[in-house]
């Protein structure tokens, strides 16, 4: 069985130790000062809360129009959905699905895999059933990462904002506040979610 006490530093292949550490601190090899690991800065309630902040974040932001364009007294607005659609509509379906899959799909489902992992640790559901679905989960994480791009549609946005400005009023919602909270609200989610600890607790 891996011996999970001990940790092999990728600079210099030096065999340190492994212990707990306090929240917020990173262990550094005493050989060549690499990075070793660290600890998040969240606990599973913490990471909990972020999760239901996503969630909650998650609804507005795909629901409200992101922006709305008013020019020579007409007013149109636009959705996160409605925008990739649109981009379909017109010929470039791949743009549509890249946009809908990684500004919408990608994004949910990783909300609710991360979501159901720290439920099933915090909840210490040990059944068969649920390790299943929680190593399964686990296998599908790193994808799920790759796949969730929301600073592509931030950037998007920006982009049209400063292109548009010379010709129409543009106005934003609460469709623009909230994509614009999950953004922020997902990459700290990310920066605090680490896998090999998510393994660990298969494990214990």
């Amino acid at each position: 069985m891996l011996d999970k006490s001990i940790i092999l530093c990728r600079s210099c292949d030096l065999i340190v130790s492994k212990r707990a550490l306090p929240i917020g601190v990173r262990a550094l090899c005493p050989r060549c000062h690499s990075n070793l690991y660290d600890t998040p800065y969240c606990s599973i309630n913490g990471m909990l809360a972020l999760c239901i902040t996503a969630l909650v974040l998650y609804f507005p932001a795909n629901i409200f129009p992101v922006l709305e364009l008013h020019f020579l007294g007409s007013v149109r607005t636009t959705t996160v959905i409605q925008g990739a659609m649109s981009v379909a509509s017109q010929g470039y379906w791949v743009v549509g699905i890249a946009v809908l899959v990684a500004a919408v799909i990608a994004p949910g489902l990783l909300i609710l895999s991360v979501l159901t992992q720290i439920l099933i640790v915090k909840y210490q559901m040990k059944n068969p059933f649920f390790r299943n679905i929680y190593r399964h989960l686990l296998r599908w994480h790193s994808l799920l990462t790759e796949l969730t791009m929301l600073e592509i549609y931030m950037i998007s946005i920006f982009v049209s904002v400063f292109q548009l400005s010379d010709y129409t009023d543009l106005y934003f919602g609460i469709g623009t506040f909230s994509f614009s909270i999950l953004f922020i609200v997902v990459i700290f989610l990310q920066r605090e979610y680490d896998i090999e600890h998510m393994w660990n607790q298969l494990n214990e």
